[in-house]
């Protein structure tokens, strides 16, 4: 089975090896169809620490890394 990906941006890198990734998406209300952007936060895992604030990135799915970061940070956008 493939991995996931997420595309997102960099909302906070003030942890060490961690960026705070968010991934918006497009969602439609069920009765009144009109649509809305809806906002999560994942936690990456950023090896290097190469990843900036406001920088595009690709996110993909791994194992647990810690309690709350299960994705890495494949590449820049």
């Amino acid at each position: 089975m493939p991995k996931k990906t997420l595309q997102g941006k960099v909302v906070s890198d003030k942890m060490q090896k961690t960026v705070v990734v968010e991934v918006e998406r497009i969602k439609e209300h069920p009765k009144y169809r009109r649509r809305f952007k809806v906002h999560k936060k994942y936690k990456a895992h950023d090896e290097k620490g190469e990843y900036k604030v406001g920088d595009k990135v690709t996110i993909e799915e791994c194992k647990p890394l810690s309690k709350d970061k299960n994705w890495k940070v494949v590449n820049k956008i």
